[in-house]
Protein backbone atom coordinates (compact mmCIF):
# COMPACT_ATOMS: atom_id res chain seq x y z
CA UNK A 1 0.00 0.00 0.00
CA UNK A 2 1.31 3.07 -1.03
CA UNK A 3 -0.05 5.86 2.29
CA UNK A 4 0.02 9.74 1.57
CA UNK A 5 -0.15 11.74 5.16
CA UNK A 6 -1.22 15.54 5.16
CA UNK A 7 1.50 15.90 2.49
CA UNK A 8 1.88 20.24 1.86
CA UNK A 9 4.39 21.30 -1.16
CA UNK A 10 5.40 25.23 -1.45
CA UNK A 11 7.06 27.20 -4.16
CA UNK A 12 8.51 30.32 -2.23
CA UNK A 13 5.90 31.55 -0.15
CA UNK A 14 3.08 29.95 -2.43
CA UNK A 15 1.43 26.54 -1.24
CA UNK A 16 0.82 24.90 -4.00
CA UNK A 17 -0.28 21.54 -2.49
CA UNK A 18 -2.41 21.57 1.18
CA UNK A 19 -2.50 18.88 3.30
CA UNK A 20 -3.37 16.16 1.13
CA UNK A 21 -4.05 12.42 2.24
CA UNK A 22 -5.06 9.34 0.52
CA UNK A 23 -3.97 6.07 0.33
CA UNK A 24 -3.73 3.40 -2.73
CA UNK A 25 -3.72 -0.60 -1.87
CA UNK A 26 -2.38 -2.87 -3.96
CA UNK A 27 -5.35 -4.10 -5.62
CA UNK A 28 -6.38 -0.51 -6.53
CA UNK A 29 -5.45 2.11 -9.97
CA UNK A 30 -5.97 5.68 -8.93
CA UNK A 31 -6.93 8.83 -11.22
CA UNK A 32 -5.84 11.87 -9.50
CA UNK A 33 -7.81 14.45 -11.68
CA UNK A 34 -8.66 18.34 -11.54
CA UNK A 35 -7.79 21.23 -13.89
CA UNK A 36 -4.28 22.15 -15.20
CA UNK A 37 -2.41 24.55 -12.52
CA UNK A 38 -4.27 23.12 -9.15
CA UNK A 39 -1.01 21.21 -8.60
CA UNK A 40 -1.35 17.33 -9.46
CA UNK A 41 1.95 17.03 -10.88
CA UNK A 42 3.63 18.94 -7.67
CA UNK A 43 2.07 16.68 -5.57
CA UNK A 44 3.52 13.03 -7.88
CA UNK A 45 6.79 14.92 -7.50
CA UNK A 46 6.96 15.58 -3.99
CA UNK A 47 6.04 11.46 -3.36
CA UNK A 48 9.16 10.28 -5.78
CA UNK A 49 11.27 13.15 -4.02
CA UNK A 50 12.04 15.61 -6.66
CA UNK A 51 9.76 18.42 -4.61
CA UNK A 52 10.70 18.83 -0.89
CA UNK A 53 7.57 18.55 1.42
CA UNK A 54 6.87 21.06 4.33
CA UNK A 55 4.75 18.70 5.74
CA UNK A 56 3.57 15.15 5.97
CA UNK A 57 4.67 11.95 4.97
CA UNK A 58 4.68 9.28 2.49
CA UNK A 59 4.78 5.14 3.23
CA UNK A 60 5.31 2.38 1.08
CA UNK A 61 3.95 -0.92 1.88
CA UNK A 62 6.77 -1.00 5.95
CA UNK A 63 9.13 1.76 4.29
CA UNK A 64 8.57 5.42 5.46
CA UNK A 65 9.93 6.95 2.08
CA UNK A 66 9.44 10.46 3.61
CA UNK A 67 13.17 11.04 4.35
CA UNK A 68 14.52 9.36 1.19
CA UNK A 69 16.21 11.26 -1.38
CA UNK A 70 14.77 10.38 -4.96
CA UNK A 71 17.14 8.13 -5.91
CA UNK A 72 16.31 6.07 -2.55
CA UNK A 73 12.86 5.82 -3.15
CA UNK A 74 13.14 4.73 -6.18
CA UNK A 75 15.17 1.45 -4.96
CA UNK A 76 12.84 1.21 -2.41
CA UNK A 77 10.35 0.60 -5.58
CA UNK A 78 8.52 3.91 -6.14
CA UNK A 79 8.61 4.28 -10.10
CA UNK A 80 7.19 7.38 -11.97
CA UNK A 81 6.51 7.97 -15.58
CA UNK A 82 7.24 11.63 -15.99
CA UNK A 83 4.61 14.25 -17.99
CA UNK A 84 6.53 14.66 -21.53
CA UNK A 85 8.00 10.87 -21.16
CA UNK A 86 11.48 12.71 -20.92
CA UNK A 87 13.23 9.15 -22.39
CA UNK A 88 16.86 9.99 -23.73
CA UNK A 89 16.75 11.11 -27.28
CA UNK A 90 20.69 10.42 -27.76
CA UNK A 91 20.41 7.25 -26.17
CA UNK A 92 18.99 4.31 -28.00
CA UNK A 93 16.07 2.45 -26.57
CA UNK A 94 17.91 -0.23 -24.88
CA UNK A 95 20.34 2.21 -23.15
CA UNK A 96 16.95 4.27 -21.81
CA UNK A 97 15.64 0.53 -20.40
CA UNK A 98 18.79 -0.31 -18.70
CA UNK A 99 19.13 3.02 -17.51
CA UNK A 100 15.63 2.03 -15.74
CA UNK A 101 17.00 -1.02 -13.99
CA UNK A 102 18.44 1.17 -11.10
CA UNK A 103 20.39 -1.48 -9.13
CA UNK A 104 19.22 -4.59 -10.55
CA UNK A 105 21.52 -5.26 -12.76
CA UNK A 106 22.25 -8.64 -12.80
CA UNK A 107 18.83 -9.46 -13.99
CA UNK A 108 18.51 -6.87 -16.99
CA UNK A 109 17.84 -9.44 -19.79
CA UNK A 110 15.37 -11.25 -17.94
CA UNK A 111 13.75 -8.32 -16.88
CA UNK A 112 13.76 -6.40 -19.96
CA UNK A 113 11.87 -9.91 -21.78
CA UNK A 114 9.55 -9.88 -19.43
CA UNK A 115 8.64 -5.97 -19.90
CA UNK A 116 8.84 -6.69 -24.09
CA UNK A 117 5.76 -9.31 -23.09
CA UNK A 118 4.08 -5.68 -22.50
CA UNK A 119 5.48 -3.99 -24.87
CA UNK A 120 5.94 -6.39 -28.31
CA UNK A 121 6.93 -3.07 -30.34
CA UNK A 122 10.50 -2.25 -28.71
CA UNK A 123 12.23 -5.07 -29.58
CA UNK A 124 12.24 -4.16 -32.99
CA UNK A 125 13.61 -0.77 -32.13
CA UNK A 126 16.27 -1.46 -29.83
CA UNK A 127 19.23 -0.03 -31.68
CA UNK A 128 17.36 3.21 -32.22
CA UNK A 129 17.83 6.51 -30.56
CA UNK A 130 15.02 7.09 -28.44
CA UNK A 131 14.08 10.55 -29.90
CA UNK A 132 13.70 9.35 -33.36
CA UNK A 133 10.56 6.96 -31.78
CA UNK A 134 6.76 8.23 -32.43
CA UNK A 135 5.29 10.30 -29.30
CA UNK A 136 3.26 6.35 -28.74
CA UNK A 137 6.31 4.42 -28.78
CA UNK A 138 8.03 7.13 -26.90
CA UNK A 139 5.24 6.65 -24.18
CA UNK A 140 5.36 3.31 -24.44
CA UNK A 141 9.67 3.18 -23.85
CA UNK A 142 9.26 5.62 -20.92
CA UNK A 143 6.88 3.01 -18.97
CA UNK A 144 8.67 -0.21 -19.97
CA UNK A 145 11.75 1.88 -18.39
CA UNK A 146 9.80 2.68 -14.95
CA UNK A 147 8.91 -1.26 -15.21
CA UNK A 148 12.43 -2.14 -15.72
CA UNK A 149 13.24 -0.96 -11.74
CA UNK A 150 10.97 -3.98 -10.57
CA UNK A 151 8.09 -1.00 -8.93
CA UNK A 152 6.26 -1.82 -6.14
CA UNK A 153 3.99 1.35 -7.13
CA UNK A 154 3.87 2.99 -10.21
CA UNK A 155 2.86 6.98 -10.28
CA UNK A 156 2.20 7.84 -14.57
CA UNK A 157 1.52 11.75 -15.09
CA UNK A 158 -0.38 12.80 -18.02
CA UNK A 159 0.04 9.37 -19.91
CA UNK A 160 -2.30 10.09 -23.06
CA UNK A 161 -0.30 13.51 -23.24
CA UNK A 162 0.00 14.22 -26.83
CA UNK A 163 -0.94 10.50 -28.01
CA UNK A 164 -3.01 9.82 -30.71
CA UNK A 165 -6.31 8.38 -29.87
CA UNK A 166 -6.11 4.84 -31.20
CA UNK A 167 -2.45 4.43 -29.25
CA UNK A 168 -4.15 6.17 -26.17
CA UNK A 169 -6.70 2.46 -26.23
CA UNK A 170 -3.67 0.70 -26.44
CA UNK A 171 -1.84 2.16 -23.23
CA UNK A 172 -5.05 2.21 -21.26
CA UNK A 173 -5.26 -2.02 -21.99
CA UNK A 174 -1.43 -2.07 -21.20
CA UNK A 175 -1.54 -0.48 -18.00
CA UNK A 176 -4.76 -2.83 -17.14
CA UNK A 177 -2.22 -5.69 -17.95
CA UNK A 178 0.38 -4.23 -15.47
CA UNK A 179 -1.11 -3.83 -12.82
CA UNK A 180 -3.27 -7.02 -13.12
CA UNK A 181 -0.23 -8.96 -13.09
CA UNK A 182 2.03 -7.31 -10.88
CA UNK A 183 -0.80 -6.28 -8.02
CA UNK A 184 1.06 -2.82 -7.40
CA UNK A 185 -0.53 0.86 -6.07
CA UNK A 186 -1.01 2.52 -9.14
CA UNK A 187 -1.70 6.44 -9.33
CA UNK A 188 -2.76 8.21 -12.51
CA UNK A 189 -2.33 11.88 -13.14
CA UNK A 190 -4.49 12.72 -16.28
CA UNK A 191 -6.59 15.16 -17.89
CA UNK A 192 -8.54 12.58 -20.35
CA UNK A 193 -11.34 11.60 -18.48
CA UNK A 194 -12.56 9.34 -20.82
CA UNK A 195 -9.19 7.24 -20.40
CA UNK A 196 -9.09 7.93 -16.40
CA UNK A 197 -12.35 6.25 -16.42
CA UNK A 198 -12.16 3.21 -18.19
CA UNK A 199 -8.67 2.53 -16.23
CA UNK A 200 -8.91 3.95 -12.78
CA UNK A 201 -11.09 2.21 -9.63
CA UNK A 202 -11.23 5.29 -7.36
CA UNK A 203 -10.61 9.10 -8.30
CA UNK A 204 -9.70 12.20 -6.20
CA UNK A 205 -9.89 15.32 -7.40
CA UNK A 206 -7.75 18.00 -6.58
CA UNK A 207 -8.33 22.06 -6.25
CA UNK A 208 -6.27 24.51 -5.73
CA UNK A 209 -3.71 21.92 -4.07
CA UNK A 210 -6.52 20.38 -1.63
CA UNK A 211 -8.75 17.59 -2.33
CA UNK A 212 -11.88 18.19 -2.73
CA UNK A 213 -13.51 15.12 -3.72
CA UNK A 214 -12.99 11.59 -3.95
CA UNK A 215 -14.39 7.95 -4.61
CA UNK A 216 -15.75 5.06 -6.91
CA UNK A 217 -14.60 5.97 -10.23
CA UNK A 218 -18.42 4.78 -10.70
CA UNK A 219 -20.01 7.68 -8.50
CA UNK A 220 -18.06 10.28 -10.52
CA UNK A 221 -20.98 12.58 -11.65
CA UNK A 222 -21.38 15.15 -14.36
CA UNK A 223 -22.58 17.28 -12.01
CA UNK A 224 -19.22 16.88 -10.22
CA UNK A 225 -17.47 16.90 -13.34
CA UNK A 226 -18.98 20.12 -14.22
CA UNK A 227 -18.23 22.04 -11.44
CA UNK A 228 -14.18 20.99 -10.78
CA UNK A 229 -13.13 19.39 -14.38
CA UNK A 230 -14.33 21.59 -17.08
CA UNK A 231 -13.08 24.19 -19.03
Amino acid sequence: MLEVNTVSVSYGKSRIVNNVSFAVDCSEKLAILGRNGVGKTTLLKSLIGLLPMQTGTVRLGEVNLTSLKAYERACQGIAYVPQGREILPNLTVRENLELGALSHTRAIKERMDEVFDYFPILPEHLHRKGGVLSGGQQQQLAIARALMSHPKALLLDEPTEGIQPNVVAEIGNILKRIHKAMQIPMIIVEQNLKFARRLADRFLIIQKGEIVTAGAMETLSDEVIHRYLTV
